[in-house]
């Protein structure tokens, strides 16, 4: 029997190539060892996005993107967060078994503790209870579907501590294990992708490359990128350059060595490095980008996708829940 994994899928802004690489490829591939859960986090994404019709677009986005990219909602169970009632029953019944001192050493917590008190606001100006409890619904998440294994990068390991402080609380009390506990699997290759100033590719720095933006759109983005003053005739190193870091992403070794040696050798401008690069990005990317707006052309059967992932996904919460309950002597 094979272990089970869970990645839930945050839907804020639009997807980037920096996604692609850093985490829907690598979550994807997890899927030829584990059997996996994919949700949309909608309710986590509340506590930054208020906007009613932004949310509910990105939502919609965000899914059509990951089933573009590869994801197989016959082979996985995919669904959105709030679809799943028991989550939040479990919530509940988790935060009698969660100190508050854990919440406080929630890393988002106390980096807006920590911008607050650089800008001499009050300590918990524009933090919501949301944010500060973030950590037992997102351990709700993950316990609930009875998760071995949560992929993660080092930054967010604490996740998954926190889930298991709690889990083990619950435990203790009762003697037994109500609750599986979960481990981190943590990806130690996530791709850093450069984005279009050099530094790594991020919506809060405005450098990214959309990954379905139009053809011609993609083309006018990359041509964009910051380069140096060397100009045609001068040897470039491709080493420093981020417009060959991207195109490794997008190719294979032969190709590599052949647009290094270019480089090397004097006499390509950043104008035809660039084009080379849309060449191979738009390879990839094309027929991602067809079925993406295929998706999202029809949006009654992207709805209908993760309808039938919460039907498939209810009765093992469920299973959860009571199990916790009858432990609890509330069922």
């Amino acid at each position: 029997m094979r272990k089970i994994s869970l990645t839930g899928i945050k839907p804020t802004g639009s997807l980037h190539i920096g996604n692609y690489f850093g985490a829907i490829k690598p979550a994807l591939e997890l899927t030829k060892e584990y059997d996996a859960r994919y949700f949309i986090a909608d309710y986590h994404a509340l506590n930054t996005m208020k906007d009613p019709k932004e949310l509910n677009a990105t939502i919609r986005h965000v899914a059509a993107g990951w089933l573009a990219a590869g994801l197989d909602p016959e082979k996985v169970i995919f669904y959105r967060q709030s679809a799943i009632p028991e989550i939040f029953e479990l919530t509940a019944m988790l935060m009698a078994f969660t100190a508050k001192g854990l919440m406080n050493r929630a890393h988002a917590y106390k980096a807006a503790v920590q911008e607050n008190g650089e800008k001499g606001d009050d300590t918990d100006a524009g933090i919501n209870m949301g944010l500060y409890t973030y950590p037992v619904l997102m351990a709700a998440d993950i316990i609930i579907f009875d998760s071995d294994v949560v992929p993660v990068g080092k930054d967010q390991v604490q996740h998954i501590e926190m889930a298991q402080d709690i889990a083990q609380s619950v435990n203790a009390n009762y003697g037994k294990q109500v609750l599986k506990i979960p481990q981190p699997a943590v990806q130690e290759d996530f791709a850093v992708v450069p984005g279009m100033d050099g530094r790594k590719m991020s919506k809060s720095y405005g450098n990214t490359i959309p990954l379905f933006a139009p053809e011609k759109t993609l083309q006018k983005t990359i041509m964009r990128i910051v380069t140096n003053s060397q100009s045609v005739e001068e040897p470039k190193n491709p080493d420093e350059s981020q417009i060959f870091q991207l195109y490794k992403l997008f190719t294979q070794s032969g190709e590599q060595d052949a647009f290094a040696k270019r480089y090397r050798a004097g006499g390509m401008g950043w104008g035809d490095a660039k084009e080379e690069l849309f060449r191979v990005v738009n390879r990839e990317l094309s027929p991602i980008r067809e079925r993406y707006d295929a998706i999202m052309a029809d949006i009654p059967a992207l709805d209908k996708i993760l309808e039938q992932g919460a039907e498939r996904a209810r009765p093992i919460a469920a299973a959860t829940v009571k199990r916790f309950r009858k432990a609890a002597g509330i069922d």
